[in-house]
């Protein structure tokens, strides 16, 4: 998909990662761009900003999911591209609260779902869509220091290739984006980004970039940090030592 024309939808769109996804689309000649957060002052501020519109919408809320999208095809036309980029990170393992798992259970995988049940129909009938699914690299490899970020970004790409196999060949496309660390509010209290900087940092101008090349291509796998395929084929190929190299990365940063 090339944005040029299309009308895109990107959640978590106040800073970050969806303001720089949105910006860049903006830049590409998208005819519209909508991005949606949970407080509306920032949310509108950093439309402002790059030139979008600004909704307010709490993704945890089905019917706000649905009020967004109903919201933004009323005003400017049906959304080519969605991306369900909104989530969050909880510290902890076994300890941590069933409300908390609750609350990131939510955000970080039922936005999805309540996104593609509102417009995977919408798109169907009208020939199709695409779907942006923001998870991490987390969802292909692991997270050491939190459960609740492992689970439920493994969750969030299982649903994206669920999305993909059921629904690819009716012209419904998939993508998923799965960064290592990126800097913003998420990472701002880790020093080089925590041990997802093992490889680096990224900005998230850059890691936009990396969203309009595999948009154009069409690829399922958004990989800012291409390293990350590598350690895919590791785990694959020998989920035993991968799992040893990943204690012995938990034992380095424990110590840290």
């Amino acid at each position: 998909m090339k944005l040029k024309d299309k009308i895109a939808v990107v959640t978590g769109g106040a800073g970050g990662i969806g303001k720089a996804m949105a910006h860049r689309f903006i830049q590409e000649g998208a005819r519209q761009v909508i991005i949606a957060d949970l407080d509306e002052e920032k949310t509108l501020a950093a439309a402002r900003e790059i030139g979008a519109a600004g909704i307010k919408a709490d993704v945890r809320v089905e019917t706000d999911i649905i009020n967004l999208v109903e919201e933004s095809e009323a005003n400017f036309g049906p959304i080519d591209l969605f991306c369900s980029n909104a989530g969050i990170c909880i510290l902890g393992g076994i300890e941590v609260s069933d409300e908390d798992w609750q609350k990131i259970w939510d955000i970080n995988l039922m936005a999805h779902v309540y996104a593609a049940r509102t417009l995977i129909p919408k798109m169907l009938a009208r020939g199709g869509g695409y779907l942006l699914n923001t998870a991490s690299a987390a969802g292909l490899l692991s997270q050491i220091g939190s459960a609740p970020y492992s689970v439920t970004k493994h969750a969030a790409v299982a649903f994206a290739e669920f999305l993909s196999i059921t629904h690819g060949k009716q012209g419904i496309k998939v993508s998923v984006l799965c960064p290592q660390a990126v800097r913003t509010e998420m990472t701002a209290g880790m020093k080089d980004g925590g041990v997802a900087g093992v490889d680096g940092m990224l900005e998230p101008h850059q890691l936009a970039e990396t969203v309009i090349e595999t948009l154009e291509e069409e690829r399922f796998l958004v990989l800012p940090h291409p390293e990350v395929l590598t350690y895919m084929q590791r785990k694959t190929s020998d989920y035993d030592r991968w799992l040893g190299g990943m204690q012995r990365l938990q034992e380095r940063f424990s110590e840290q």
